[in-house]
């Protein structure tokens, strides 16, 4: 059987030097992570918020008929607020629980008076002629005071948002046109929470058609993302 050769070991091991890394590279790796990392965020960011964005560029910007806007658009836009509001029980609820509808609101005390009453057979009237696109859109009535709602108002309510709010609270959310009452406007509050128009004061049949064109152009331009309840 042929014998193997004996090791050298005369010779020298063999050894290979690595360059340790230095502290700058490091730092300069971290930060290359780092910003890819943000890069990353924000790209997930503008992909889920572009629809939205899309649709109010659509409407305020692209579409000619947006520059004839019957309602004035409230800038900057403001969340609902976190404040707890009551039903005509009492129980208590959150109001931005109404987030996630297009929401057409009216204020006013609990008394309704004739401006009250016109804003919400109007506030019924258009939410009625939407059609199939009603379901997008809720009516809410805001009572800002504990007074006891008739049995007519509440007939005429049938359907609709109905909850009592301090008014002390809600002014820090909506605001009347200057020289106006909060119960002199219809307000308007997209599904994510936001009021973003004001209608004119003294609604009448041609300026509640108006109103109507404006909602109905909104949710065209949301279309691609708003869907019917919440």
């Amino acid at each position: 059987m042929p014998s193997h050769p004996a090791p050298d070991n005369s010779q020298p091991l063999g050894l290979t030097v690595y360059d340790m890394p230095q502290p700058v590279d490091v730092a300069q790796a971290h930060g290359n992570r780092t910003w890819a990392g943000r890069w990353r965020m924000l790209a997930l960011l503008l992909v889920c918020a572009s629809p939205v964005v899309a649709s109010y560029v659509t409407y305020y910007w692209i579409r000619p008929e947006a520059r004839r806007s019957f309602g004035e658009l409230i800038e900057p836009q403001r969340d609902i607020p976190a404040f707890t509001a009551t039903d005509l029980q009492g129980k208590a609820e959150p109001l931005n629980g109404l987030k996630g509808q297009w929401l057409l609101i009216s204020v006013s005390p609990a008394a309704c008076d004739a401006t009250c009453e016109k804003n919400l057979y109007f506030q019924r009237q258009i939410h009625a002629g939407l059609g199939k696109e009603r379901d997008k859109v809720d009516r809410v009535w805001l009572i800002t005071d504990e007074g006891e709602v008739s049995a007519d108002v509440r007939n005429a309510i049938t359907g609709a948002w109905t909850l009592r709010v301090d008014p002390t609270e809600l002014s820090q959310w909506l605001m009347p046109q200057s020289g106006h009452a909060l119960s002199d406007h219809l307000y308007l509050v997209d599904p994510m929470g936001r009021w973003m128009m004001r209608f004119p004061a003294g609604l009448g049949a041609e300026q509640a058609l108006k109103l109507k064109r404006d909602l109905e152009r909104l949710l065209r331009a949301a279309s691609s993302w708003d869907l019917p309840g919440r």
